[in-house]
């Protein structure tokens, strides 16, 4: 990048770009004005994960190693970071949440979680994932007017949720098999309290958890919160 330059790129082989090498139906004129450096970083931003991971193997392809007139810093180390960035984004699994009942905690957690995720790795990411579901339990509750004390789990949260709110009491069609799902996610989000306690970075603990036990810990939170707000937003 060089001012508002990004490679070799115009504005019209950057356009063509995502569909060439990314299989991405994206048209960057439809952002408006701004230069090609400010519409590449934004379209890279709001894309999902795996788009992202599209994207980032798309650049690698794009502007290969030792290809003539390429700056000295493109080199195979960072080749194969980015290669491993792309893989960390494709395994991220569950999109990233965009609740309709939240907080400025929610949105802060999810924000710096995911900044984490894709600089870091998925057990940067636990602690705050974490935080962000519980903000949002704490956030329904307090749009429901359903009381609570101010030192209550995501477990018990979620099982005053369950009791109290009027939109979750019928689950529909086999809504005995959708409770036992339901009451299965609850043990789940039981286990994830010692988790984030004592193998992620939410406390200087000697032992963190592996990146796809981090991964399976951030999908979970993941889950559970669309499901609700799914259904109570």
């Amino acid at each position: 990048m060089s001012g508002g330059y990004l490679g070799d790129f115009s504005y019209r082989t950057h356009a063509d770009f995502y569909s060439e090498y990314c299989d991405l139906s994206i048209n960057p004129y439809e952002l408006g004005e701004g230069t090609t450096r400010e519409k590449f970083i934004q379209i890279l931003q709001t894309a999902s994960p795996r788009d992202q991971a599209k994207i980032v193997r798309g650049v690698v392809e794009r502007f290969p190693v030792g290809q003539h007139g390429g700056p000295d810093t493109r080199t195979d180390a960072l080749r194969g970071e980015l290669l491993c960035v792309a893989k960390r984004l494709d395994a991220a699994g569950v999109d990233v949440p965009v609740p309709r009942i939240t907080s400025d905690v929610v949105q802060r957690a999810l924000s710096d979680a995911e900044a984490l995720i894709r600089t870091q790795g998925a057990t940067s990411g636990v602690d705050l994932v974490h935080t962000a579901l519980h903000g949002y339990l704490i956030a329904v509750c307090d749009q429901s007017s359903i009381a609570h004390s101010s030192g209550l789990t995501v477990t018990g949260l979620l099982q005053l949720l369950r009791t109290h709110h009027p939109k979750l009491q019928g689950a529909g069609p086999r809504e005995q098999n959708v409770t036992q799902v339901l009451r299965a996610m609850a043990s789940i989000l039981d286990a994830m309290n010692p988790v984030r306690n004592m193998a992620s970075v939410a406390h200087p603990n000697p032992q963190l958890l592996d990146e796809p036990e981090a991964m399976l810990v951030i999908n979970a939170c993941r889950t559970v919160l669309q499901y609700l707000d799914a259904k109570l937003g």
